[in-house]
């Protein structure tokens, strides 16, 4: 059975529907992804880009160029943070965005940048079994 997931913004102007897997469930610290989301870690997964499908009434996502190879998406309406556009054919979606964060296949495996955060916050990624 094809794994569906859903999710979207504030105010449900933009929607997606993710299809198959979601990849690399991470979560970062970079200074990039502090400043885009406005939190300490942003948690993110990735899929292909035939993968995701955007459904809300706004179609896709606004979309600011942050980097040589990667546009970070978010909401024009109520500004909420979605993920990142990559030039390869990778969509990275932030497991906040999704309708049911809590679900196993989003959990971080990994954490990128642990340098990036406060000296004051300790990051801890629990392995989980499938």
């Amino acid at each position: 059975m094809m794994k569906i997931l859903e999710g979207g913004c504030l105010c449900g102007h933009i929607r997606f529907r993710a299809t198959g897997e979601p990849g690399f469930p991470h979560s970062c610290s970079c200074s990039m992804c502090r400043k885009h989301t406005g939190a300490l870690t942003a948690a993110w997964v990735e899929y292909p880009k035939d993968h995701v499908e955007w459904t809300g009434p706004g179609g896709a996502p606004k979309s600011y160029r942050s980097s040589p190879g990667s546009s970070r998406a978010f909401c024009g309406e109520c500004g909420s943070s979605i993920g990142a556009i990559d030039d390869a054919p990778v969509i990275a979606l932030l497991t906040g965005a999704f309708d049911k964060p809590h679900l196993a296949p989003l959990i971080p495996q990994s954490h990128s940048y642990v340098g990036g955060r406060p000296k004051w916050w300790t990051v801890t990624v629990e392995k989980t079994g499938k």
